[in-house]
């Protein structure tokens, strides 16, 4: 890849990198202090620059970071090279120069550059075969007016240009438009200025399914000004970007089946209202998105929300939910199948990870899979009882009664477990011998029945220990320094559930046992 040692005609508003560090041309011109051509650079990395474009009391370029900005010499700018040049470089040239990687470096077999043999029919057959193409981190800026990449790599189904040099929406579709067959594109971390009438550019992305947008800094504003481009758009990654208030898509994003909002800052869970009536939503991203709850206020707690009518799978993890009133609130969705939520706050209040599940799934009726886990016909049956057993006394409390005639808890009961009655009409009501034995059953369960097994180690003999669920691993590791005089920062400690072969490690000091749903009958596996 070839540094620049003049500047191009369009240099401002191009995008650069020198030293791995990606900028913006925002001047080109004279500074009075010191002689010769100079490039203004906003940085993307606000760290590497110097000032905001201010440069002994005069202004020579605006940055959004006061410490944005720097000046370089043009020669140590490197402007990016044409598509074809990175995919030739990556894919094969089509001469006999051999196959290199992005950077120029012949790809190797052993010792020997691996070369393309035969006529260039057979090169350019191998460049018509290619479906799938990644040039990320190519440094791609451009496209090279004489080429026609419609000839020479005109299948590419797929294409990664993640991580480029590219500058704005309509030096994508320079490329995009020769694509015809294109479906699935990736523009993660490109800086892209948008056109004053995208829709004009539309024809560029006629037939696109799938994209990723990731890690550019986009607003939901603007994702809402580039949407016209996309008219067939169905699967939209807009993960880790600027996106905290949300809009309403009017006339666009109808056909999205996918929506991944994760790790934005959204302001609150009221903006969900906004996405809530897209038609053919079927999965919702919003990990780690600084939810706290979630609402659908259209209905009464027993009824079915209008919101996100085809919505079948939603993940909602890593957030700050500890109430299980958000779980409440999900029963409401019409079709949700599939729920990713491991909230750790919920597990540090209720002790234990399985009975989190377990909760779960008693209270979402048409839960299939939860945590990527499937939950069979046994299990649903085992939460929903559980769940009735657990909960009877409260009931009880609150006006519940075997006989239905006289069955009548209260509004803060009926909020508080929506699917109880339901749970009654199922099952039955439960019955005081087996809430007393629900009791007595809980107590013994906090104690551990547990085998510790050193792997590396066959003479060491097997060990059998009953500890508490609520045990640290920090106070585990001093047992066994103890057990078998080895330094109990040197352990390893993994373990084995008596249910599925899967070793999981135990790698947090300050969890309980309880927290890695560690039952009895389980092997603690030790190492040093």
């Amino acid at each position: 890849m070839t540094q620049s040692d003049s500047v191009p005609c369009d240099a401002v508003g191009r995008r650069i990198i020198y030293r791995d560090e990606y900028g913006t041309v925002r001047f080109v011109g004279t500074v009075p202090s010191a002689p010769g051509i100079w490039l203004g650079i906003e940085w993307d990395n606000p760290e590497r620059g110097k000032h905001n474009g201010t440069h002994e009391g005069v202004q020579y370029f605006q940055c959004s970071h006061p410490t944005g900005g720097s000046f370089i010499r043009p020669q140590k700018a490197n402007f990016g090279v044409d598509f074809l040049t990175a995919v030739r470089d990556r894919y094969g040239q089509e001469g006999n120069q051999g196959i290199q990687d992005c950077r120029g470096n012949p790809l190797l077999w052993g010792k020997k550059p691996i070369e393309f043999l035969g006529s260039q029919d057979v090169k350019q057959r191998w460049f018509d075969a290619l479906l799938v193409v990644s040039v990320s981190g190519c440094q791609v800026s451009h496209v090279k007016e004489e080429e026609e990449i419609s000839e020479v790599c005109p299948n590419i189904i797929e294409l990664d240009l993640a991580k480029n040099l590219l500058a704005s929406w309509d030096k994508v579709a320079q490329i995009t438009r020769q694509l015809r067959k294109l479906e699935h594109l990736d523009l993660s971390q490109n800086k892209l200025a948008i056109i004053s009438n995208p829709v004009s550019l539309s024809d560029a992305f006629a037939n696109l399914k799938a994209l990723a947008i990731q890690h550019n800094g986009l607003t939901w504003a603007q994702v809402l000004e580039c949407a016209p481009m996309w008219p067939v758009l169905e699967r939209a990654h807009f993960a880790s970007n600027a996106i905290s208030e949300l809009e309403r898509p009017v006339g666009v994003l109808q056909s999205l089946t996918l929506l991944d909002l994760s790790s934005n800052p959204l302001a609150d869970e009221n903006q969900l209202v906004h996405i809530a009536y897209l038609p053919r939503l079927e999965q919702l991203i919003l990990s780690n998105t600084g939810l706290t709850s979630l609402h659908f206020d259209d209905v009464q707690q027993d009824g079915k929300t209008a919101m996100f009518p085809k919505l079948k799978f939603l993940a909602i993890d890593k957030n700050q939910i500890s109430e299980f009133s958000t779980v409440n609130e999900l029963n409401k969705l019409q079709s949700l199948e599939q729920l990713k939520f491991s909230d750790y706050a919920m597990v540090e209040r209720e002790k234990n990870a399985k009975t989190v599940r377990q909760l779960i799934i008693a209270k979402l009726d048409r839960l299939n899979v939860l945590n990527k886990t499937e939950i069979s016909a046994d299990e649903r049956k085992g939460a929903e009882l559980d769940y009735r057993k657990k909960f009877g006394k409260d009931w009880l409390k609150a006006g519940g009664h075997q006989d239905p005639e006289k069955n009548r808890p209260n509004k803060e009961f009926c909020a508080e477990h929506p699917r109880y009655q339901s749970l009654i009409e199922k099952f039955g009501p439960p019955e005081v011998s087996e809430m007393e034995q629900q009791k007595l059953f809980a107590l013994k369960d906090q104690l551990l029945v547990l085998t510790i097994r050193c792997p590396d180690n066959p003479d060491q003999k097997l060990l059998e220990k009953k500890l508490p669920d609520s045990m640290t691993i920090q106070k585990v590791r001093g047992l066994l320094h103890r057990l078998l005089k080895i330094p109990g920062t040197e352990l390893k400690l993994t373990y084995i559930s008596s249910k599925m072969d899967v070793e999981i490690d135990m790698d947090n000091d300050l969890k309980p046992l309880s927290y890695y749903s560690i039952e009895s009958g389980d092997c603690i596996l030790v190492r040093w």
